[in-house]
């Protein structure tokens, strides 16, 4: 049994596939009835109006529909488009076993407990048929494929098969005249639409489950009398064949395979059992621990069963669909219905050259698995299961004509794997021996290689070389000078798929793909959510591979994407072009046509190719979100920014690529104040002051506007804001305008209009303007402030401008590749941008920008929007109120234009690349990297939703540590900040930019072992409160730890319960010391101790001093336990001598107190109050350290590890990437 998708629910009652998508119902025992995509293992929607059990549900096989009935006496149609119940047939009077549509007529058959039979329609929304004769309760009915016949099982111990052709002449056509009549006297004179055809008898028990064959005249059944049967009907007569005898307990049900002469039962033994319907005899049985099995379900066009038990349900095959083939040049050489066939990809020519012997035994899965082949010997090898792995060597004749009937005499072997490593020799994997036989093409042995790891698996790698396979190792072996040529960390690889150079090779498995060098230099990794089924590389190096539901592309840097959808599942064999070769699950050759535009076009820029580039650019169509996105996040905003329609976007992405021609030019197609904005702030980056004047005047953002003309010395515009301002009534912005200026007499007069004659006469007497300051103090009078005369004056006047009417000199950098090209062919470059007066970009050179004076802007009326940039804020103003003839503004006035010969010669600086920390964080998941790269947030929450962590106060420290550990730093020049360097492991000069080594750590897996060993020495030396501390230290660090085997993998969980162990008992024995008043308490405590899991020595000392302690109480019962305990735990002399004293003295003497314990039954040992939790108890335990607490401490700290949440639910411990949980 292949299992393809699980879930845990309530109990299953009811199944159906639909024929066409990838869906399955599952009608639950709690009354909902749950959709689900088993292909991407997720529920898509769930329908739950029934009231009661639902033991019935079917699809409808061509409408977006299907029907289910329940306990509730109902029987339910639902449209799954509209996730809603159309109607509800109601007439059956108890509980509803099985429903079911016909696959032509608008027909439901129902069965019930009421011991009819219903045939509704359900476009008329009636019942327009009952069929009784059953006296017991009917457990299904099902229509047939392809005749007019209904069958049904009861618990009366019948099968009934049920003629309804006169109903479908009724109901359906009704032709002529004489038909009308026929039917008119058959509803008056009472005839039946449905007559019983035949009733099958033979069970001794009551019938559960009977089903047709899909093409023959076969029904099969199930019963309580644990039997199978199959019954053969012809057009008079039905009669049994054969019974199947095996199941253990009830049949639930009973069904034919759609594609193969095979019977699929079920049972309440808790197991599916498989038989061969033409041997009738039993093929494979798969069980299961606890669920008993209640349903089946067979897909009606692919190889995929669905069986429901009391905690859900699985789908499953039962055999492999993949194809065994091999591609050799231009030949497709592969196994189909017991031939070996070939295939020439330029003529398109099959061929069929071998016959193949088909298996002895009668087991599934004995196809062939893997196909290797020798083109200079036109050798052929075929592996398959049989006999627990087994290989075929078969000779291919050169002259082969004919229709490659003549069977011929394969030489044969075991073995686990086999694969031509030469032209004339293979070797084959002898699993038991760890060793891999080198034969000729006669089988005769050549020698034996012993293979440098326990290899489950070996594949071609070359004349000479093994690829081996272990659990999470891949290496590369030369067998004749016994060497690891490499060696890769991958798990679970299922396929080998090498480039045509062998340069390059793909390891597959199911979900994953590691792309690496032939030397197993780790290239790139890519995750897929469905399984991975195959994959072939092209002629560019880009490795095309399918899942369930998809062809895609894998580039050298791991860069992906799709390329189309699939309907079915189908297997790779070559990639030429625009043309996809594959297999599909029939073994049929198919060639599918795909469009390679965009991963050449990615590939192009990948190897910097940026003539092919543009020429792609130029002459293909290509478009969407995906290449954009791919663009920006290379750093190619400007080749983006080509492909791009929308205004938001274009502008987004000029801005990103400092293109302010094409930001200015959208941002008017929008018009929007956040644009504007933002088009500011990157043209003052840029210093395009002519541009940020026109932004600001855009925004009416007169403040910045007033900055922007005093830092760079634009006086004459200051004075026209200066009278704006004044003409807004705007005291504030007069001030300003008047302190830019350096005009001390305007600022005088608005201090004096507004009232604040003390400032103004301070003003007017500190810059020397007696005749003013006398006419201020003669208004004050007695009111004159008093100038501090020891106060040095000093005069506020705005400093010199750096520059003067000019915008910022840039830096001069090379033009970039795809300037001036992507400006010939862009959007707007056929626009003539300065007719229409818009910005068409910034100065990148020496010279003058060609700008209009943008003084205009500020006048009424002339801007494309007619705003008035004066326009009052002032809820007192009033429109009207402005003169402009007064302001002698320039009347044609439009936006600023740059220079084209200067904005050509120049280019932008290059984009800053990504910071190494942030690639660390990058889709990672391990906590510790986002602690090395500084980001302590993330890493807390990672934390918490892994292991429950909410204690950061004892990790502060080591957050610290790994964070400076992983970063040096570097001074610069004296006035400039320190420099910081993220430090990675592995580091070399030629890695790529932004595929970066894990960040290095201070905290690593080896020294967990010398801290461990010096704990259990100070628990030895009996320094508990040193071994506690360092205990908890392990405790601590460890979720900072990465590993990278599977074997490590399992030693940190190892740990972390050692740790947890030695804590709690640590804090139970200084607890014990804390304790001299209550003896008891004292003898409790040290009972409980012995209960923890301990290294053998520290376990004697524990016994021994619990032993003495009980002793010295006068326990005496309990003492003697722990003396036993301590003689079966080879103590040494001393101890043993002791242990026998004790029980000597304690003899047959009972306990003098009661203590709180009991070693007959077991315990944990509460971590908060230190009293046992025994057996049936309920309890929670910690999040990461496991330690177990009562109830009462749910949600509250863990005291044994410190740091982590009692009973949070987490996803468990994550110190790998990739042996993910």
């Amino acid at each position: 049994m292949l299992t393809k998708f699980e879930t845990k629910s309530n109990r299953v009652k009811g199944l159906s596939f639909h024929t066409k998508r990838p869906w399955i119902l599952a009608s639950l025992h709690s009354g909902v009835i749950q959709l689900w995509d088993y292909r991407m293992g997720t529920l898509i929607d769930r329908f739950d109006e029934h009231e009661g059990p639902v033991r019935g549900v079917h699809f409808h096989k061509s409408q977006p529909l299907f029907v289910s009935g329940g306990d509730d006496y109902k029987i339910k149609v639902w449209n799954y488009k509209t996730h809603r119940c159309l109607f509800t047939f109601l007439g059956h009077l108890d509980y509803i076993r099985t429903v079911h549509f016909h696959d032509e007529y608008p027909w439901i058959v129902s069965s019930s407990d009421d011991q009819t039979i219903r045939i509704w329609n359900w476009q008329s929304r009636n019942c327009i048929s009952v069929l009784t004769g059953h006296n017991h309760y009917v457990m299904c009915a099902s229509f047939h494929p392809k005749e007019d016949l209904v069958v049904s099982a009861s618990l009366d111990q019948t099968v009934r098969v049920w003629d309804i052709s006169a109903l479908r002449k009724k109901t359906v056509s009704p032709s002529d005249d004489i038909s009308r009549i026929s039917q008119m006297n058959t509803d008056l004179f009472g005839g039946v639409d449905a007559v019983v055809k035949y009733v099958l008898e033979g069970h001794d028990r009551g019938v559960n489950w009977a089903s047709f064959h899909p093409s023959l005249p076969l029904i099969v059944s199930g019963a309580d009398d644990r039997q199978l049967k199959l019954w053969r009907m012809n057009d008079t007569k039905a009669w049994e064949v054969d019974t199947l005898r095996g199941h253990m307990n009830n049949v639930s049900c009973v069904m034919f395979h759609a594609k193969q002469d095979i019977i699929v039962s079920n049972s309440e033994d808790k197991s599916i059992r498989i038989w061969d319907a033409t041997k009738r005899t039993a093929v494979q049985t798969f069980r299961r621990e606890h669920d008993r099995f209640w349903v089946l379900a067979v897909h009606p066009e692919m190889n995929l069963l669905a069986a429901g038990h009391d905690s859900g349900m699985i789908v499953f095959k039962l055999e492999k669909e993949r194809p065994a083939f091999s591609v050799s040049g231009d030949f497709l050489y592969y196994v189909k219905d017991r031939f070996l066939r070939s295939y020439e990809f330029s003529s398109q020519k099959d061929s069929q050259l071998v016959p193949i012997r088909k298996p002895g035994s009668v087991s599934l899965n004995q196809g062939a698995r893997t196909l290797s082949f020798s083109p200079t010997e036109n050798a052929v090898l075929i592996c398959s299961d049989v006999d627990s792995g087994c290989y075929e060597l078969y000779i291919v004749p050169s002259d082969n004509t004919g229709k490659g009937e003549i069977m011929q005499d394969a030489k044969r072997g075991l073995g686990g794997s086999a694969v031509f490593v030469a032209r004339n020799r293979f070797a084959v994997l002898d699993k038991s021996s760890n060793q891999a036989v080198v034969k000729n093409l006669n089988n005769e042995v050549v020698k034996k290689t012993p293979l440098p790891l326990s290899t489950d698996a070996i594949f071609y790698a070359g004349t000479g070389n093994l690829l081996c396979r272990s659990e999470d190792k891949v290496v590369v072996f030369d067998l004749q000078q016994r060497l690891i040529l490499g060696e890769l960390q991958v798990s679970a690889v299922k396929y080998v798929v090498w480039s045509s150079d062998m340069e390059s090779v793909a390891l597959l498995s199911k979900h994953a793909i590691v792309i690496a060098s032939k030397n197993l230099i780790h290239r790139c990794m890519l995750h897929e959510t469905i399984r991975v089924k195959s994959g072939a590389w092209d002629q560019n190096g880009v490795f095309i591979y399918t899942t369930l539901n998809h062809i895609k592309y894998c580039l050298p840097n791991g860069d992906s994407g799709i390329i189309r959808t699939l309907d079915v599942p189908v297997y790779l064999t070559k990639v030429s072009s625009n043309n996809i070769f594959c297999l599909d699950r029939d073994g049929k050759n198919q060639i599918i046509m795909i469009e390679a535009t965009e991963y050449i076009f990615k590939l192009a820029l990948l190897r910097k190719r940026y003539d092919h580039v543009m020429s792609m650019i130029k002459n293909s169509q290509l478009c969407g979100q995906a290449v954009i996105s791919y663009l920006q996040q290379k750093g190619f905003p400007e080749v983006a920014l080509h492909f791009v329609k929308d205004e938001r976007t274009r502008f987004n992405l000029a801005l990103e690529s400092g293109n302010i021609q094409i930001a200015v030019a959208s941002a008017k197609e929008m018009d929007e104040k956040d644009h504007w904005y933002r088009l500011g702030i990157e043209s003052l980056r840029q210093g395009n002051t002519s541009i940020v004047e026109y932004a600001y005047q855009k925004t009416k953002n007169f403040d910045r506007l007033s900055f922007l003309y005093l830092v760079t010395g634009n006086r004459e515009k200051l004075s026209k804001m200066l009278r704006i301002a004044e003409l807004k009534n705007d005291p504030m912005g007069q001030f300003h305008n008047a302190m830019y200026l350096g005009d001390v007499e305007e600022r005088v007069k608005i201090l004096e209009r507004s009232g604040h004659l003390p400032l103004a006469y301070i003003t007017a007497i500190t810059h020397g303007l007696s005749e003013t300051s006398k006419r201020l103090a003669a208004e004050l009078g007695d009111s004159v402030p008093v100038v501090p005369e020891s106060k040095t004056h000093s005069l506020l006047l705005p400093p010199a401008p750096l520059m003067c009417g000019r915008d910022w000199p840039l830096l001069r950098v090379m033009r970039g590749i795809f300037e001036g090209g992507l400006e010939e062919i862009g959007r707007r470059g056929h626009e003539e941008q300065e007719e229409d007066g818009e910005a068409t970009g910034a100065d990148w050179g020496d010279e003058d920008l060609d700008i209009v004076d943008a003084e205009g802007v500020i006048k009424i009326g002339v801007t494309d929007n007619e705003a008035e940039y004066a326009e009052a804020n002032d809820e007192n103003y009033e429109g009207g109120g402005w003169d402009l003839e007064d302001l002698e503004l320039p009347a044609d006035v439009g936006t600023p234009v740059a220079a084209t010969s200067a904005r050509a010669s120049v280019f932008i600086a290059p984009t800053p690349g990504m910071p190494v920390s942030q690639i660390w964080i990058q889709k990672s998941v391990l906590a510790v990297k986002h602690v090395a790269a500084g980001d302590f947030r993330t890493a807390m929450n990672l934390l918490y939703w892994q292991l429950g962590i909410n204690n950061f106060a004892l990790l502060k420290p080591m957050f610290m540590d790994i964070y400076t550990g992983s970063h040096t730093h570097l001074p610069a020049f004296p006035t400039a900040p320190v420099i910081s360097i993220a430090l990675e492991m592995g580091w070399s000069e030629s890695s790529t930019p932004n595929v970066r080594s894990s960040p290095a750590l201070i905290f690593s897996f080896s020294k967990m072992d010398e801290k461990l060993k010096s704990a259990y020495r100070a628990t030895t030396e009996g320094k508990f409160s040193e071994a506690l501390r360092q205990f908890l230290n392990i405790l601590h660090t460890i979720p900072l730890v990465v590993v990278d085997s599977r074997r490590e993998l399992d030693e940190v969980k190892e740990l972390i319960e050692i740790a947890k162990e030695y804590v709690l008992g640590l804090k139970i024995e200084v607890k014990r010391k804390e304790t001299k008043d209550d003896l008891i308490r004292q003898q409790e405590l040290a009972a409980y101790f012995t209960n923890c899991k301990l290294q053998k020595i520290h376990t004697r000392l524990v016994l021994t001093s619990a032993m003495t302690i009980c002793f010295k109480g006068r326990n005496f019962a309990t003492a003697a336990n722990f003396a036993s305990m301590l003689l079966e735990s080879n103590p040494s002399e001393v101890q043993s001598k002791k242990a026998r004293q004790v029980l000597q003295a304690c003899g047959d003497k009972s306990d003098a107190h009661q203590l709180n314990y009991d070693y007959r039954n077991p315990f944990m040992v509460c971590g908060a109050t230190f009293v046992p939790i025994y057996r049936g108890q309920k309890d929670v335990s910690c999040s990461y350290c496991g330690a177990r607490f009562s109830l009462q401490f749910q949600g509250q700290q863990c005291t044994v590890c410190e740091i982590a949440e009692v009973g949070a639910k987490t996803t468990g411990l994550l110190c790998s990437e990739s042996w993910m949980r």
